[in-house]
């Protein structure tokens, strides 16, 4: 259960005015994946991204990309998100009527299949799905907006989740999306995280992302050891 912690960058965070420069610094510097936040304005009120912005952004990059689908009815849209690119797809257990079946369906796909939870969703939706997911994503904040301050209840479920993994010796790894500052990052990834991913609160803050991407690492390697 000891992983690499990986970081995530998120692309609605970005400057998509400047994003073929972003995405060549986020590789220069390291980053481990690009994360999608896909919103659809009915399961989050929102709407963000989709299946050609994905695309388009692959043929700039080397780099994994991971969709996160803040949408009703996944299961329409896995193969399509899985075509353009994207090598991870996690959908939530709130927009899934048959969730297993649609965790199956990504990995058919060939794609790494995720299962994401929103904070007041009790953590026992997740004990009869965690065999058939590569990752279990953890909301720290309501879904749909950036800007959101991490809600104090994301860091017992993070850890409650990670005994829980260590003890069915699951080979599933944490993520967590929502103001990754450096201290919470430090406390997550102690807690039992290995991906977070990584917005306003970490490397699109205003500087070059790939600068701020190697110090944002560097601080949390820092943070662990005291927090």
């Amino acid at each position: 259960m000891n992983k690499d912690l990986l970081y995530s960058a998120s692309i609605m965070c970005a400057n998509l005015l400047r994003l073929e420069g972003e995405l060549a610094a986020l590789e220069a510097a390291g980053c481990d994946e690009l994360h999608f936040d896909v919103m659809d304005g009915q399961f989050v009120p929102n709407i963000t991204l989709g299946f050609d912005f994905i695309k388009a952004v692959r043929s700039y990059t080397s780099l994994p990309c991971s969709a996160h689908l803040m949408i009703e009815r996944p299961e329409r849209y896995i193969e399509r998100f899985v075509e353009a690119g994207c090598h991870s797809v996690t959908v939530h257990v709130e927009a899934c009527t048959h969730a297993h079946r649609v965790l199956n369906q990504i990995k058919a796909a060939g794609a790494t299949s995720g299962i994401a939870i929103n904070p007041a969703t009790a953590l026992t939706k997740l004990d009869y799905l965690l065999d058939s997911a590569d990752r279990v994503l953890v909301m720290a904040v309501d879904p749909g907006f950036t800007g959101q301050t991490i809600l104090k209840g994301t860091f017992d479920r993070v850890r409650i989740l990670h005994e829980n993994l260590r003890y069915r010796k699951l080979d599933v790894r944490i993520e967590v999306d929502g103001n990754i500052t450096v201290r919470n990052a430090a406390i997550l990834a102690n807690l039992g995280a290995s991906i977070l991913d990584c917005g306003t609160s970490s490397i699109f803050d205003g500087r070059p992302p790939g600068e701020a991407l190697a110090d944002f690492r560097e601080k949390v390697a820092l943070e662990r050891k005291i927090v």
